[in-house]
């Protein structure tokens, strides 16, 4: 049986996305049906959704013909799913207070069908503390909200605000060509995922720090929660947004990170630690600003402590998954840290170059486990979080399957 998506387009130039995405849901067996703002149409047709997603696209709330039935009531009924996408501002300020002054907003209000948003809009307008506001009241309503993605935006301007390109979304959803959703194969197990840089200070002002944004760390705790894991995700300074249902514990620099970690492993079933956690820090911070009066200045770096080694380490411990930044020598390196720290999965790779890395949309990897291996292409992060949540599943349940008695 296909999972039925209301897909609700609202008026941002971003709808133009919209026609994709139907028909990627399409390709993955999902039955989709299409309700548009009025904003909405001024960027595309109704009739081109009509044709891709073979059913006549719904506009109006009070239309006499459809609303002889009770359709609204109907269509809300209908849906294992409404996806929002775009999310214009004007429509999630719409929905925070509870609005129903169209078919889509009214339709919200009366489906009891997960909600899930895919924002779009100017970068301003998505860092206004009343769309702020908005976001998290919507949140902790349990709607989620995937992306924005940070890049070009249409105005010319760069920020985060762009909405998430149709396979980022698919991926984020987790429907797999062919069938209804990702299987809850981690129901009942409980996954730690650490995200982000850390911050090491060099007095109040300055810190050490690295090019991560945690990207692949957040999209890793998302796609492992779709999968049914209590997730708790630690990070390090970062702009995203938690991924709804993850725990949140935010840290600064690695010994805190440390700290929450150890705090939180106990139970834990899978670690997989995505942090770019800094190698050094200053043996002694300055307690007050360091002033440019010297031509040199000389930092004396000790070692972080190895977190990835540590739980590797434990007796009885968790599934660990390591990730290896290289610059060269990717396959080589990879091996070794597998090795030396008992990992039993790393995913490596290459930074500094032209495509891919730290801080940036696309990634690609190589996983490595004790005998075996597999190369995932240059896509969203989103997208190869999945494809690596697969391979990490795989690779647990045939672990867990081997030491039973």
């Amino acid at each position: 049986m296909s999972i039925k998506i209301l897909l609700g387009v609202s008026g941002g130039i971003a709808a133009y996305k919209a026609s994709e995405l139907v028909r990627r849901l399409g390709e993955r067996g999902a039955e989709v049906r299409v309700v548009m703002t009025a904003a909405a149409r001024s960027f595309m047709t109704p009739l081109t959704l009509q044709a891709l997603s073979g059913h006549e696209v719904r506009c109006d709330l009070l239309d006499p013909g459809a609303e002889a039935g009770m359709d609204h009531i109907e269509l809300a009924r209908w849906a294992d799913l409404v996806l929002v996408a775009p999310a214009t501002a004007d429509l999630m300020a719409r929905l925070a207070i509870g609005l129903a002054d169209d078919l889509l907003t009214t339709l919200a209000l009366a489906t009891t069908a997960p909600l899930v948003l895919a924002p779009a809009m100017n970068h301003r307008m998505w860092h206004h503390p009343a769309t702020q506001e908005n976001l998290a009241q919507l949140q902790a309503r349990g709607v989620r909200i995937l992306g924005p993605a940070e890049g070009e935006q249409a105005c010319g301007e760069q920020g985060p605000g762009r909405m998430l390109e149709p396979d980022e979304i698919l991926s984020a959803l987790a429907l797999g060509t062919g069938s209804r959703h990702v299987g809850r194969q981690l129901a009942g197990r409980r996954a730690l995922v650490t995200a982000g840089p850390t911050r090491e200070a060099l007095d109040p002002v300055r810190y050490i720090s690295n090019r991560s944004s945690g990207q692949m760390g957040y999209a890793m705790a998302e796609s492992l929660a779709a999968r049914g894991a209590e997730v708790v995700l630690v990070s390090g300074p970062s702009a995203l947004t938690a991924p709804h249902g993850v725990e949140l514990v935010p840290v600064e620099s690695a010994l805190e990170m440390e700290a929450a970690v150890m705090a939180q492993i106990g139970d834990c079933d899978l670690f997989v630690a995505a942090a770019a956690v800094s190698d050094y820090r200053p043996q002694a911070p300055m307690g007050q600003k360091i002033k440019k009066d010297q031509a040199e200045l000389n930092l004396r770096l000790v070692k972080n402590p190895d977190i990835l080694a540590q739980i590797a380490a434990l007796v009885q411990g968790p599934f660990t998954v390591g990730f290896a930044a290289e610059t060269q020598d990717l396959e080589a390196h990879a091996r070794t840290k597998l090795t030396a720290k008992g990992l039993d999965m790393i995913a490596a790779n290459l930074v500094g170059g032209e495509t891919g890395g730290f801080n940036r949309a696309e990634n690609a990897l190589l996983v490595l486990w004790s005998g075996g291996r597999k190369a995932l292409s240059l896509s969203p992060k989103a997208r190869l979080a999945d494809a690596l949540a697969d391979l990490v599943v795989e690779r647990y349940l045939a672990r867990a399957a081997s030491q039973d008695p």
